[in-house]
């Protein structure tokens, strides 16, 4: 029997732990990836504060969170429209464990200055310092309004809750808030699973059945959720969905302790003034209460009615300042409603033309904004009073000690002239700037023998007596009087050269040959010996007692004459590297001489020294290519002009008389027509020579066939030969009557063996020019006198 009750319980036992086995498996516990401490995240004042003081707010119950808070319209017809206010689970202000709060983001780097939070954790871990385990249980499970706006495809747990009524005196009702999660855990992915703690705005008509969530993205582009707003390239293998309203990841964590959040978003409904309406705001994590997930509404942002707000929208009390009659910008904050007017007083009067939502005063009194609703016959009303004074005229100033020694501390009485002159101040010198801030007893009592150090900003607090006052700056700086010191490159250069010269023992420097350097490093190229000498300048203006010198010695620069040139195949030229006092000669061809011959193109280089001074001259010898002709330019007065290329880039030179004479001008004068040209051009100073032959066709006008040898014919025998030659003569009526061919190239008056009569003749001529390969025309009358 006791065998058979040991084999039942052990069967029993092993089932048990099957079911407990698959059980596990199937809805696991999550766990976030561990944040490591960093030196960052454990510094003071990175985190936002939630319920802690000094804040009053720390200890307001949720009631006073919200009128106070989250709305505080400043108006009476909104403060009073607020009514049943609940949280739940119904956690104690004196609880510190508690789900909601009020949180400041004090100095942290956060977008909101304060709000109301609410967690599915504890609300103190969402800021105040640095923890890497936000994973606390509320002790709750589901929120069936929240099942209902959401879908949640697991159970939820932890569920919590903020709820009021309201009677909005708008059309219009919206606030401002971030969601943040440690879902947004790169390490899980839970993002792209099915773990994302639900949440929801909720909003309807008081005895409406259901509620519209205004926790959505603009643009229908879904709710506002850990599985919607994902980015990409993080590790997020769903990503990137929706990435524009993701506020970026935070791990390490930095001013809150939850792995993601999104950017600032706005919920809006529209809503019917004077109706009552109810609000719920409703957390809760996804299957179980690990990584917990929260909600920062922004202070001040829910908007049922008439605030007056500055050029940041930051709430203004009820009194401010101005100083100076600096201009300063009020705003009637409220939804924008078509048909809405403004009318702002001041001292009970209307300002005239005041009738938009912003108006800038420039001087002290009670002003007044009345907003009208249509529809509505409760008027947004806000009043706020400005109380003028005037400021003293400040300056930033820097007091210098130089430490002697008998003299080692400062005086801070002898700064205040530097500070502000203007009359019945009071000053007071700070070490912290939120001391002089605070204005508080923490001010330097010894101003005659302060022991500051060098670099030391005080903040120096400079009042009118009253509540104007600015607060510059008074740095300190001391320094040990400097030792001058110089250093050069070279003693001794070439003329023409230059020499880098570096001072030590200063931060600036007075030079004895410029005022116009004061830097320690600079470069002289003196024309003769010369002797240089510096003072050291400290950062404070304190000079060394001796100036450091140094004399540099000039050498004559070296110079030369080398000069390269052209030359064709067989040509030779003279390379001359010049003289000069102590020259010596290395040229890259291994000569020593000063002068060398060069047959070759290349580059040539020489280098000269003088035994101080050493230098490298560079020249090239080119190959010339031949010039052509490509053009001549030749007309009836003499005058021919000649194109040729020039693929060396040379000089050229030019000749008509085969190279007899040459000359630089390609323009040639009294040349005689109707004759071959010997035309040659070449490259200065080299035998690459260009040739062509060029007959300087001209037409004679008048023809006289009467045997004397003189304007007997009309001679084509010069061109008759160029391509595409081609020599008509026609009379008056058009008709051929000579064509100039290679056995009969000229015309004689005679046609068909027939003395034609005297008359006036046209002529047209035709050929390729020799020079240009351009086909000329040329036509023209002639005069026929034959003898009867």
């Amino acid at each position: 029997m006791l065998n058979y009750r040991l084999k039942h319980y052990f069967f029993l036992l092993t089932f048990l732990l099957s079911s407990i086995s698959v059980f596990s498996q199937v809805v696991p516990e999550r766990k976030t990836t561990k944040v490591k401490p960093t030196g960052a995240n454990l510094k003071a004042g990175n985190f936002i504060d939630v319920n802690v003081p000094p804040y009053p707010p720390s200890g307001f119950t949720p009631e006073q969170l919200v009128k106070q808070i989250l709305i505080n319209g400043g108006s009476s017809c909104t403060s009073a429209n607020v009514t049943n206010v609940t949280i739940s689970p119904n956690h104690a202000v004196n609880k510190p464990e508690r789900f909601w709060g009020y949180f400041n983001r004090g100095t942290a780097n956060f977008p909101f200055k304060d709000g109301i939070v609410l967690t599915t954790g504890h609300a103190k871990d969402a800021g105040n310092s640095f923890t890497d385990d936000v994973s606390k249980s509320v002790g709750t499970e589901s929120d069936p309004d929240l099942v209902a706006a959401t879908n949640p495809p697991v159970a939820l747990k932890d569920a919590v809750a903020l709820e009021f009524d309201f009677v909005p005196s708008s059309t219009l009702v919206k606030f401002n808030y971030i969601f943040a999660s440690q879902e947004y855990d790169p390490g899980g992915d839970y993002p792209c699973g099915n773990y994302a703690d639900a949440f929801a705005l909720l909003l309807k008509k008081v005895g409406d059945p259901a509620y519209t969530n205004l926790a959505v993205l603009p643009g229908s582009a879904g709710p506002v959720s850990v599985t919607n707003i994902v980015p990409g390239g993080v590790g997020f293998s769903c990503g990137p969905i929706n990435e524009t309203y993701f506020g970026g990841l935070n791990m390490p964590h930095i001013g809150i302790n939850y792995n993601g959040k999104t950017i600032p978003l706005t919920a809006v409904a529209n809503v019917i003034p004077g109706e009552t309406y109810h609000f719920k705001l409703v957390l809760a994590d996804a299957s179980d209460t690990q990584l917990d997930s929260s909600v920062f509404l922004e202070g001040g942002s829910f908007d049922i009615g008439v605030k007056i707000v500055d050029e940041t929208g930051a709430v203004l009390p009820s009194t401010i300042n101005m100083c100076d009659n600096t201009p300063k910008a009020l705003k009637a904050l409220l939804a924008d409603i078509p048909g809405m007017t403004y009318q702002w007083y001041k001292d009970g009067v209307v300002i005239p033309g005041a009738t938009n939502s912003v108006y800038t005063a420039v001087e002290p009194g009670v002003y007044y904004v009345k907003v009208m609703i249509p529809g509505n016959q409760c008027p947004g009303e806000a009043t706020i009073t400005i109380v003028g004074g005037t400021s003293p005229t400040v300056q930033d100033a820097v007091l210098k000690l130089c430490i002697t020694p008998t003299v080692k501390t400062f005086n801070l009485e002898s700064a205040i002239p530097m500070i502000s002159t203007t009359p019945g101040i009071v000053v007071r010198f700070y070490a912290k700037l939120s001391d002089a801030q605070a204005q508080n007893n923490n001010y330097i009592k010894n101003l005659s023998n302060y022991d500051g150090t060098d670099g030391q900003i005080l903040y120096v607090l400079v009042s009118n007596g009253a509540f104007c006052s600015k607060i510059p700056t008074l740095t300190l700086r001391k320094e040990e009087t400097p030792i001058a010191g110089l250093n050069v490159a070279k003693l001794k250069i070439c003329l023409g050269e230059s020499v880098l010269m570096t001072a030590t023992g200063g931060v600036t420097y007075e030079w004895s040959d410029t005022t116009s350097v004061t830097d320690g490093t600079r470069t002289v190229s003196p024309t003769k010996t010369t002797t240089y000498s510096v003072y050291a300048v400290g950062a404070l203006g304190c000079k060394s007692s001796k100036p450091a010198e140094v004399t540099v010695e000039v050498v004559p620069a070296i110079v030369s004459t080398l000069k390269g040139g052209q030359i064709c195949e067989g040509d030779r030229i003279l390379l001359d590297a010049g003289s000069g006092p102590g020259y010596t000669y290395e040229w890259s061809t291994g000569d020593k001489t000063q002068t060398i011959t060069a047959n070759k193109p290349g580059e040539y280089s020489v280098t000269i020294s003088n035994g101080v001074c050493s230098k490298e001259f560079k020249t090239k010898v080119i190959q010339a290519v031949i010039p052509e002709i490509i053009n001549v330019n030749y007309n009836d007065k003499g005058t021919m002009v000649l194109t040729a290329t020039n693929p060396s880039n040379g000089i050229l030179e030019y000749s008509v008389d085969n190279g007899l004479t040459w000359q630089n001008s390609n323009v040639f004068t009294n040349v005689p027509k109707n004759e071959v040209i010997a035309i040659r051009v070449r490259v200065k100073t080299t035998s690459c020579v260009g040739f062509l032959e060029y007959f300087t066709f001209v037409m004679r006008n008048v023809i006289t066939p009467n045997g004397d040898n003189i304007n007997d014919i009309i001679d084509f025998r010069g061109i008759v030969k160029y391509k595409d030659f081609s020599g008509k003569v026609f009379d008056r009526y058009g008709k051929e009557v000579f064509r100039a061919e290679k056995f009969r190239p000229y015309w004689d008056g005679y046609f068909q063996g027939k003395r034609l009569p005297s008359s006036s003749y046209w002529y047209q001529v035709t050929f390729e020019d020799p020079a240009s390969k351009l086909l000329t025309v040329k036509t023209g009358w002639i005069l026929l006198k034959n003898i009867e």
